[in-house]
């Protein structure tokens, strides 16, 4: 019961990656939220997981939306002292070729999102005793890759806002960190090219496969977790070591 008093905020929260933590976190004792657009997916896990969590129909680029999940897990659950800023969309694209429609779609939800969940707990963490935020940037928020110019703008904001967030808040008793992780299989990285997919980046990890939400999931524990109160503005890679070498496609 290593989450045992928390109450957490998991976005993108119904499937692959935030799934994976909202499990885990339910498992060590967290109440939590699921915040998510699939309503279906994240109902069902919901019900899954018992009285401990609640799905919520969240739209991360919408900051009402932000203020009424926030008010709804503190009247529900009790003040939230963490958040696993974990929603995120995936876009490849070429500099030339990408519509600018997509580019801000990506940083609507990617970094928008993260601000706005950041700017959305700060006043309920620091009125209760502080908390932990936990920002999901990549390992496009660590290196380059062809491709991916405008998710990796996103990313890196992700990383570098985290910094800052993390001397602003860490005063509160805010702990802001960033998490990266490698090539993942879930939904959002299959629908890109399937088992092939998975199958090349695999062959790009040097320990040859590629990661899981239960590899995942277990950091975010300890991020959450009072294990971690000295660990403040740090930015983690979760890569099967990707980035102790070069970037995919590097």
């Amino acid at each position: 019961m290593r989450l045992d008093g928390k109450i957490a905020i998991v976005t993108g929260g119904a499937m692959g990656q935030g799934a994976g933590i909202s499990r885990a976190f339910v498992a060590e004792g967290a109440r939590v939220v699921i915040a998510d657009v699939a309503k279906d997916a994240g109902q069902e896990l919901a019900d899954s997981l018992g009285e401990a969590a609640h799905f919520a129909h969240h739209d991360v680029s919408d900051q009402a939306s932000w203020t009424a999940l926030v008010e709804d897990t503190n009247a529900r659950f009790g003040p939230v002292n963490v958040l696993a800023n974990n929603a995120g969309i995936l876009r490849f694209g070429e500099i030339e070729n990408m519509p600018v429609d997509e580019v801000e779609l990506l940083w609507r939800v990617n970094q928008l999102g993260c601000f706005l969940g950041m700017n959305a707990v700060t006043y309920t963490m620091r009125k209760n005793g502080g908390g932990s935020i936990i920002n999901a940037s990549s390992v496009e928020g660590l290196a380059g890759m062809p491709g991916c110019t405008a998710y990796a703008a996103t990313k890196w904001a992700i990383r570098g806002m985290t910094k800052c967030a993390a001397m602003e808040l860490g005063p509160k008793g805010i702990r802001v960190n960033s998490v990266h992780p490698g090539m993942i299989d879930t939904p959002m990285t299959r629908v890109h090219g399937g088992d092939a997919a998975m199958e090349y980046g695999a062959s790009k990890v040097p320990l040859r496969r590629v990661g899981t939400p239960a590899d995942v999931a277990p950091l975010y524990v300890f991020l959450a977790s009072d294990e971690s109160s000295y660990i403040n503005g740090a930015e983690i890679a979760i890569d099967g070591g990707v980035t102790a070498t070069h970037a995919f496609g590097g």
